[in-house]
C-alpha cells in the first residue's frame, strides 16, 4: 500500500506527523509513504523508516516571485514528480487552502482530510473525497494520529505515539555524548523569548556542574544573541551554523535541553531527549512537548519575564 502525505510545514507540524506514520506502519505491514514537504524541512521525513520518497515543495519561496519563468518551471517539475505515482490513499494533514489547492487536488488517488468542523480553513475540505471528524481539543499529535487511523481504517493504538527517528542518530553521536546541555534560546516571536539576563543566570548556575552548554542559532541576529549569552563563560560554546541534520545530531547527544517554544523544541521531543520548555502566553496543552521526559514551565502571569533561572535550574538538576 502506497500513501501520499501532504504536510508541508512548519517544523513542529512536520515532526508532529511522525508518530502517525509509526502507527500506520505497525498496523499495516506493507505500507510505505511518500511525503510532500517544504524544502527547508525535507530532511525530517527521510529519518523515518516508513518513508519511501520525499517530494520537496517550495511554496514559501515561490510566492515571492510566483510568475517568474524559473519559478514556473520549478512548479511544473514538482507537479510532474507528484503525479508519477497513483496512490492508494492521499492524506492531507496540513488542512490549509493553499496546500489543498496547489498540491492535494493535483495528486492521483482518493483524497482524505479533515471535515469542516475539524479543520483550520474549512474551504480546504472541498478538495477532499473523504472527510473525517477529529476533535479540536486534542494535542496536535493525537489529532494527526486519529486522522491517519480513520483514513487508513485501522484502530488507533492506545499507547503514546512513537516518532521512531531517535535510532537514526544513535550510531553517529558526538564524542562528548551526554556531557553537555543545549539551550534553545531562539524563536520567531518576541513574546516567546526568555530574557538574556535569565539565560545568563541559568548559565552561571550550571557552571559548578562541570557540564558544557551549547548554543545553536539559525539567523545572524540569533548568533549575536548567542555570543552575548556566552560572553565571559568558559563552559559555553556558540555552535557554528548547522544544517537540520547536524543540529539533530547535536541534540541527540545532549544530556538535557532547555528551550523556548520553537520548532527545535519539538525536534528535541522527537529525539527522546529530556527537555524543559518555557511558555509565556502560549498554552502547551495542544502543541507542547510530547513524548518521554518532556516538561513545561508555564508563566504564572503569561509573560516570559516572570520565569526565573532558579525555577528552571531546580527542574534541570533532576536530569543532570
Amino acid at each position: 500500500m502506497r500513501v501520499l502525505i501532504v504536510k508541508t510545514s512548519s517544523m513542529g507540524d512536520v515532526l508532529h506527523t511522525l508518530p502517525a506514520l509509526t502507527d500506520a506502519a505497525n498496523c499495516i505491514p506493507d505500507i510505505t509513504f511518500d511525503w510532500v514537504v517544504e524544502e527547508n524541512f525535507c530532511q525530517i521525513p527521510s529519518w523515518h523508516f516508513a518513508v519511501n520518497d520525499v517530494i520537496p515543495v517550495a511554496i514559501r519561496r515561490w510566492r515571492k516571485n510566483w510568475f517568474a519563468k524559473n519559478i514556473r518551471q520549478e512548479r511544473h517539475q514538482f507537479i510532474e514528480h507528484l503525479q508519477r505515482q497513483q496512490y492508494d490513499c492521499i492524506i492531507d494533514a496540513q488542512g490549509l487552502i493553499k496546500s489543498a489547492f496547489l498540491i492535494t487536488r493535483k495528486a492521483k488517488g482518493i483524497k482524505h482530510g479533515l471535515d469542516r468542523q475539524s479543520i483550520k480553513e474549512p474551504i480546504a475540505s472541498w478538495f477532499y473525497d473523504v472527510k473525517h471528524h477529529v476533535p479540536k481539543q486534542m494535542h496536535a499529535i493525537e489529532r494527526v494520529r486519529m486522522l491517519f487511523a480513520k483514513s487508513l481504517s485501522y484502530s488507533q493504538p492506545d499507547s503514546i505515539g512513537d516518532y521512531a527517528i531517535a535510532d537514526h542518530f544513535l550510531t553517529s553521536l558526538p564524542p562528548d555524548n551526554q556531557k553537555y546541555l543545549i539551550f534553545l534560546h531562539a524563536t520567531t516571536r518576541d513574546e516567546k523569548h526568555w530574557t538574556e539576563s535569565a539565560w545568563r543566570n541559568l548559565i552561571k548556575l550550571i557552571e559548578p556542574t562541570g557540564l558544557k552548554v551549547k548554543l545553536p542559532w539559525g539567523a545572524p541576529h540569533e548568533q549575536e544573541r548567542a555570543l552575548r549569552l556566552a560572553q565571559g563563560f568558559k563552559h559555553v560554546e556558540v555552535l557554528p551554523k548547522l544544517s537540520l541534520n547536524e543540529i539533530a545530531m547535536v541534540i541527540a547527544g545532549a544530556k538535557a535541553v532547555v528551550s523556548v517554544d520553537t520548532g527545535l523544541s519539538h525536534l528535541t521531543a522527537a529525539l527522546d531527549r529530556p527537555n524543559i520548555t518555557l511558555f509565556g502566553n502560549t498554552d502547551p496543552k495542544l502543541i507542547g512537548g510530547y513524548g518521554k521526559n518532556q516538561h513545561s514551565i508555564i508563566s504564572t502571569d503569561k509573560t516570559m519575564q516572570s520565569i526565573t533561572a532558579d525555577e528552571v535550574y531546580q527542574q534541570l538538576i533532576t536530569f543532570i
